[in-house]
């Protein structure tokens, strides 16, 4: 494990020396992830992107990618684009990704069922900004907006989201 990874504990995520209080998926922490269960899944993830809403903040690295209108993201499991950014119109199931709210005006893409889709699986773990402290995910992860915004500020590539059972 390196000092640029986050590792999921039962009180928070730590990340270079600080430990950040976040929120899960609503199914818990799983080893056997599905597609709808709700669940963070165990493994070691690396980070594999950043979106943000250039409209809303500034890109937090010079490598993070802005958040268009009509950017989605595919959630349908019969989809050949399933677990992957598509761009509308879209007709299968998918989520997107420029929301009225602010959950998603800042997203770290994990490689969870990526970037070859297992149908079933379960679509993207992002590690996004949380609602309120304590209200549940879909299985991703989420932060506050600040402590969100501090991690992807020291975000170096290859850095790796940890999560095991506890």
């Amino acid at each position: 494990m390196s000092p640029a990874d986050l590792l999921l504990t039962p009180t928070g995520v730590r990340f270079m020396g600080r430990l950040i209080p976040c929120t899960l998926g609503k199914g818990g922490i799983r080893s056997d992830k599905r597609e709808g269960d709700g669940a963070t899944p165990v493994g070691v993830h690396r980070i594999v992107g950043m979106l943000y809403r250039p409209d809303r903040i500034p890109a937090p690295q010079p490598w993070a990618e802005p958040i268009l209108p009509g950017d989605l993201w595919s959630d349908d499991v019969t989809d050949p684009a399933y677990n992957q950014l598509v761009r509308a119109p879209h007709a299968p199931s998918h989520e997107c990704l420029r929301r009225a709210d602010p959950l998603y005006d800042l997203v770290l893409l994990t490689d969870w069922n990526w970037p070859i889709a297992q149908p079933g699986q379960g679509s993207a773990i992002f590690l996004h900004q949380w609602r309120r402290p304590g209200y549940p995910t879909a299985g991703c992860v989420a932060f506050s907006r600040q402590n969100l915004r501090w991690i992807a500020e020291r975000l170096t590539p290859g850095a790796r989201l940890i999560v095991r059972l506890r």
